[in-house]
């Protein structure tokens, strides 16, 4: 069977992106069974945040994705030579902007962790002060991906997906070795071969995560060589594509804002939990990520030079087409897979973290409260990528202010009296309610307009099939196998019962 281009790349992304996860779960395995859930690792996970909001505004979200559109539009219109000089200009404004940001940040640090509307003020002040040491750290790895993002989105603008595709795996290979080289006091050993031990502690993840983000940029250098990438020293202000991706940029910066302060939120609430919690819903929301990862962002990456490239050329009716047939795709593999996890993780969350029973309860249930948005996250993909290949940033930001103001009312309530399960319930029901809204505002501009028949029912159906499978298989099995059989087994039959129920989505895949 002959395969469409926008196919072969999805099944690309999603394999590089599985190979990323599964060393993602490697090294958080490594990360819990070495400081578990303790008031260290809570520090670590905090720390994280400032640095990925500068990441995530400046070219890891807000100007990578209003960068594409553009850079496609000028690569089809003036060739590559052209497309390459505005890649520059904006690579040069994106590092001077993060530089001038991570000083402001390096600063005035101690005032953002202790703020009673800061990052945790529920802490201790010995952990205060390590999140602030640990955030100062952090912000070299900001500097680099600056760079490195806007590298991965020169290269997907040329419809090149591989090397982006292969910097997050090589981020990881250097978080691993953080975690075990330089964190720990005793090397580990593999087989007859002891690794070198710099008894680093929590301080040698953050040296891994700056050696991450130096793999991140380096492997992708070989894709600038290829595309003929030259660097100029210019800013241009006055170009009109530069002052086209700013005026693009503005809208998706503040949405972009607004989504990590949703992580901001989730701290601050969580920080005034017991010891944990933090770590919890960070575990809880990586796993419901894999899946998010592997289906959503890979047909919304693969999406997003194509809907351009559709919306560049007037080509309406394939617009339309193509993000119908995402959508259809997404709705029956998340929700039975959404099921399945849900219910058949457990054993598999308590062998391989070894967090003890009352830990491995919580992570479960706050897993399961993430897994209940996976379709909503999953279908926000696709959704803000067609407002951004049509070059509007305002619909997208207009939702994202509505999400982060639900989050922090239903946040607010949820999280005394449900605990950390209560925030992560919150994720879910906000993203969802933020994934119909845009794709309602889009279907009013579609032209045809985009119609899901009876994809919801199926897929609603293959969810239920999963579910149940999953839970009377897990019943069965937890009392007479090993917990890896029995959390193996049980997830994979009950999704494999799910598939008759959505075999015409499944065949559609194919045809994206």
């Amino acid at each position: 069977m002959k395969l469409s281009k926008l196919t072969k790349v999805s099944f690309l992304l999603a394999g590089m992106f599985f190979l990323d996860k599964v060393l993602a779960f490697v090294r958080q395995i490594l990360i819990a069974r070495q400081f578990g859930l303790s008031s260290e690792l809570d520090a670590f996970n905090v720390a994280n945040n400032i640095p990925d909001l500068l990441f995530a505004l400046i070219s890891g979200g807000a100007l990578a994705i209003a960068f594409i559109p553009v850079l496609t539009q000028v690569l089809t219109r003036d060739g590559q030579g052209s497309a390459w000089k505005l890649f520059s200009r904006i690579a040069n404004l994106a590092f001077l902007v993060t530089a001038g940001m991570a000083l402001v940040v390096a600063i005035f640090a101690g005032d953002m962790v202790r703020a009673e509307i800061g990052i945790a003020p529920g802490f201790t002040t010995a952990q205060q002060d390590l999140v602030i040491r640990l955030m100062r750290m952090n912000l070299i790895a900001t500097m680099i991906f600056s760079i490195s993002g806007l590298v991965m989105a020169g290269l997907q603008a040329n419809q090149h997906f591989l090397l982006p595709a292969l910097a997050p795996i090589f981020y990881n290979v250097g978080q691993i070795i953080g975690v075990t080289i330089l964190s720990p006091e005793k090397g580990y050993s593999l087989g007859p071969i002891t690794l070198p031990a710099f008894g680093l502690g929590v301080q040698g993840l953050v040296y891994g995560v700056i050696i991450g983000a130096l793999l991140h940029l380096a492997i992708q250098i070989p894709g600038l060589l290829k595309y003929n990438f030259k660097w100029i020293p210019s800013l241009d202000l006055k170009n009109e594509d530069v002052r086209k991706v700013i005026r693009l940029m503005g809208p998706r910066l503040v949405t972009m804002f607004m989504i990590q302060l949703i992580f901001i939120v989730r701290d601050n609430l969580a920080s005034r939990l017991a010891e944990g919690a933090v770590t919890s819903l960070t575990y809880g929301w990586m796993i419901q990520q894999v899946p998010e990862t592997l289906i959503g962002t890979a047909i919304g990456t693969a999406l997003l030079p194509t809907l351009s490239e559709h919306f560049s050329t007037d080509q309406k009716a394939a617009f339309s087409e193509t993000i119908q047939k995402a959508l259809k795709v997404l709705m029956a593999l998340t929700l039975p897979i959404a099921a399945a996890l849900a219910i058949g993780l457990k054993p598999l969350l308590g062998l391989a973290f070894d967090f003890g029973v009352e830990g491995t309860r919580l992570l479960s249930w706050v897993t399961a409260g993430f897994l209940l948005g996976l379709l909503g996250h999953s279908l926000k993909e696709v959704g803000a990528r067609s407002f951004y290949a049509r070059q509007n940033a305002i619909i997208p930001l207009i939702t994202a202010g509505i999400n982060l103001t639900l989050y922090a009312l239903i946040g607010s309530l949820l999280y005394k009296p449900l605990g950390a399960a209560g925030i992560a319930l919150t994720d879910s029901l906000v993203f969802s309610l933020e994934a119909v809204l845009l794709l309602v505002l889009l279907n009013r501009k579609m032209v045809p307009t985009i119609k899901l028949e009876s994809t919801w029912v199926r897929a609603l159906l293959a969810a239920t099939t999963a579910g149940l499978v999953t839970w009377g298989s897990l019943a069965f099995l937890t009392p007479r196998v090993h917990p890896l059989i029995a959390g193996v087994v049980p997830m994979v039959l009950g999704f494999a019962a799910s598939l008759p129920w959505i075999k015409r989505e499944l065949a559609l895949l194919l045809k994206l």
